[in-house]
């Protein structure tokens, strides 16, 4: 098998490996280039296009929803390490790719297929003198010398979780201990990693439904691990059934639930919000017909309106339409100037269609009367 037939093989195989939210991009390769480009999301916002591939899609593990489990009749295919990362400088060196994200199947041991990952890791930074961008997955049951090898090289490390807890993995992946296997690596790469190391953090990834999981078991997940090991973020892949294989009749999980769950997550990330802030319904499940800031804001009533001129960040951030940005940008403007009509917080950039049900100005309340948003407090 040449080379280009290999990328596109293996390029197919990694495109489970979420690089951007679907929500922003495509999941599939860029149709203009080579197989295994894919859009991702710089850390500052910036769309870049990786090299997205797998070192090999043969695997020991036979995971009840992946494409390439053990017991799944497809083609195979691997890389050697020095053929990936010659593949990989000659696309950066054409302007094709901005960088690497590489994953495995595991092949024996995962310390040894981990370390052919590390070895093409090594001859792009050394032998290529390669300073692009490189995520590379960890690998389940990877040993801490592995890990600690791995920071050392590049500028994202992630391990998918898969599942939010050990019931909910065992039912989909039987092989894997989610304390042993998936947890405790990334603990090591959060202890271990020195200063400047890891510039882009720690990530990892859910299958979304697949193990019949709830909203809240994955942001509870999410939540307490973003506490104790500092993850950049975690990506949430809504489960697709692959033919040959045991949940190939399973339905699919639609986008909306995908979609409500990164919004979720971003709140407890950047936006202060608890666990506990959050709606959830009788099972666990996030609305999918209001976003999770407005439903957080229709279910606390008792907290609005805020004054926009006195409230503090925190208060500023709980109402819908106010962004850590025009928080920011509200807080500096009113040491100066008093905000008393809702064009200014348009200015700040506030979405004050969304803002205006819950906020005074002033003291002044501007209601919009809209019964699914409008509080039924009377001022």
């Amino acid at each position: 098998m040449d080379n280009g037939a290999r990328l596109r093989l293996l390029g197919e195989g990694a495109r489970f490996d979420v690089s951007v939210p679907s929500t922003l991009a495509a999941q599939t390769a860029l149709a203009d280039r080579p197989g295994s480009i894919y859009e991702a999301l710089s850390p500052d916002g910036r769309r870049v296009r990786l090299l997205k591939v797998l070192l090999s899609n043969a695997c020991r593990y036979d995971c009840a929803y992946c494409a390439t489990r053990c017991s799944r009749d497809i083609p195979r295919a691997s890389f050697r390490p020095e053929e990936l990362a010659r593949l990989t400088d000659e696309l950066t060196r054409a302007g094709l790719i901005s960088g690497l994200f590489l994953s495995s199947g595991i092949v024996g041991d995962a310390d040894n297929q981990m370390a052919r990952m590390i070895e093409t890791v090594e001859l792009l930074r050394h032998k290529h003198q390669y300073r692009n961008y490189i995520h590379l997955k960890l690998l389940p049951g990877v040993s801490e010398a592995a890990v600690t090898t791995a920071l050392g090289l590049a500028d994202r490390l992630s391990l998918n979780l898969e599942a939010p807890g050990p019931e909910r993995l065992s039912a989909i992946c039987p092989g894997k201990s989610f304390e042993r296997d998936l947890v405790r690596p990334l603990r090591w790469a959060r202890r271990l990693a020195a200063p400047g190391q890891l510039r882009s953090g720690l990530t990892t990834q859910f299958v979304v439904g697949a193990a019949g999981e709830s909203d809240r078991e994955l942001i509870a997940t999410t939540w307490r691990l973003s506490a104790e090991i500092g993850l950049a973020r975690a990506y949430f892949s809504g489960f697709q059934p692959v033919p040959d294989t045991p949940l190939e009749n399973a339905e699919p999980i639609p986008a909306g639930r995908e979609h409500r769950l990164y919004q979720a997550e971003f709140l407890t990330r950047a936006y202060g919000f608890a666990l506990d802030d959050l709606v959830f319904d009788e099972q666990g499940m996030l609305p999918i017909d209001l976003d999770p800031k407005m439903a957080a804001a229709l279910a606390h009533e008792e907290d609005f309106p805020i004054e926009v001129n006195t409230a503090d960040r925190s208060q500023l951030l709980r109402v819908p339409g106010i962004g850590p940005t025009s928080a920011e940008r509200i807080l500096q403007v009113r040491g100066k100037h008093k905000l008393t009509a809702l064009r200014h917080l348009q200015i700040l950039g506030a979405r004050t269609d969304r803002a205006r049900n819950f906020i005074t100005l002033g003291g002044r309340y501007y209601p919009r009367e809209e019964p699914a948003l409008q509080l039924s407090m009377g001022l």
